[in-house]
């Protein structure tokens, strides 16, 4: 695992931040330098106060901070099964924040969600429902605005043919899909292993940029992230959605928090190409891409739908914007499609945004998450550094 795989095409030009847990002392939020990673815990002991703050670039350029390593040794530090405890080791880039994750946004994806739904979670049914969806529905939707008057005329068509969907109503209609996708400080980083419910046998990563927004709704910053889905448990019902998303270590986010600055904006999100690639440690190699610009709904309208007079997030939240790409391509037999084997390395990159990268493992395999909310609070008073989880 090569450390220089995490950094952005512009290296350490952005505002980057990550957290690192140092022994001894607890969960620390690092910035980024070419000189090493400096723990600047004294000017934000959180990346959720951090993002809260009127400037978080100039408070991260600015604070001192101390140098705890290169990113070189932290990094190879990460993995759990070569790890030194005594040593430092890398964490996903985001605390106090809600997790939440939308879903249906690109076309090509929510054709996807469709045939699931329609196969019923098996995957030997997936080939021959797609066919016929593509049949009836088509697949160029990416160009119909959801809730436009268009979009409303198709869905009384697919009604009238008994081809509505869930999640048809959710791609095009008026209202987006979002759902919490993982308990607050659940979530794994990159050179960490992800998690597939041990149940699980038809199931794919989704890569997707992930936006950190504050309380006010304001997106301040990117990430990429790892929805990692269960296609098996989804297609068999919509209300086992938390069971198929949310599972130990199911959600991966890093490699670290790229702030907007004068190298990086919201605008440089909107065109932001995304690349998988899933190596198997049976020789098998998968490579997708999925671009933001044919996303369906702009992130700012997701992050309106996410937060406001009906629903607010004191700390923030992390949003998933949705990916375009469901992976189709036959692993064995004959129209069984794809699905994870134990070992899958898994790459998701993006030129400003850096890789993120994970090996995947049974749930029940990956490390059991045992640090929380409360165990964060103590860890931060006992340090004196409490009264710094707020924005100034």
């Amino acid at each position: 695992m090569n450390s220089a795989r995490l950094l952005p095409e512009d290296g350490y030009r952005g505002t980057l931040v990550g957290r690192v847990w140092r022994p001894g002392i607890g969960p620390s939020v690092v910035a980024v330098r070419e000189d090493g990673l400096f723990d600047i815990s004294a000017a934000c002991s959180t990346v959720s106060g951090l993002a809260a703050m009127a400037d978080p670039a100039r408070v991260v350029k600015t604070a001192q901070g101390e140098r705890i390593g290169s990113l070189e040794e932290i990094a190879a530090n990460t993995p759990s099964d070569s790890r030194d405890s005594s040593k430092s080791w890398l964490l996903a880039p985001i605390d106090l924040q809600v997790v939440k994750a939308a879903g249906v946004t690109f076309a090509v994806s929510m054709l996807e969600r469709v045939i699931e739904e329609r196969a019923r979670g098996d995957a030997s049914a997936a080939a021959a429902i797609r066919a016929e969806v593509l049949r009836l529905v088509g697949d160029d939707l990416g160009r119909l605005k959801p809730g436009s008057p268009e979009a409303m005329a198709l869905k009384e068509v697919l009604v009238s043919q008994g081809a509505w969907s869930q999640y048809l109503e959710v791609g095009i209609g008026p209202d987006a899909e979002v759902f919490t996708k993982a308990p607050t400080l659940s979530s794994v980083g990159a050179f960490m292993d992800a998690g597939l419910h041990p149940k699980s046998t038809w199931n794919n990563p989704e890569p997707e940029v992930v936006v950190i927004v504050t309380a006010q709704g304001k997106i301040v910053g990117a990430t990429l992230g790892n929805d990692v889905n269960l296609r098996d448990f989804e297609g068999r019902s919509a209300l086992l959605l938390s069971k198929a998303k949310d599972n130990n270590a199911s959600c991966s986010v890093g490699p670290f928090v790229r702030f907007f600055d004068e190298t990086f904006s919201l605008d440089d999100v909107r065109k932001t190409n995304v690349t998988l690639t899933v190596e198997g440690e049976d020789g098998f190699k998968l490579e997708g891409s999925s671009s933001i610009t044919k996303i369906s709904r702009d992130p700012e309208d997701l992050v309106a739908q996410t937060v406001g007079p009906h629903h607010q997030y004191p700390d923030g939240f992390a949003l998933f914007l949705g990916t375009m790409f469901a992976p189709t391509q036959d692993r064995g037999e004959a129209g069984m499609g794809f699905t994870h084997k134990r070992g899958d390395i898994v790459t998701i990159a993006a030129p400003k945004l850096g890789s993120l990268v994970n090996r995947m493992k049974s749930s029940a395999e990956c490390e059991p998450w045992t640090f929380g909310i409360s165990a964060l609070m103590s860890n931060l008073a006992r340090r004196g550094l409490i009264n710094t989880t707020q924005a100034g």
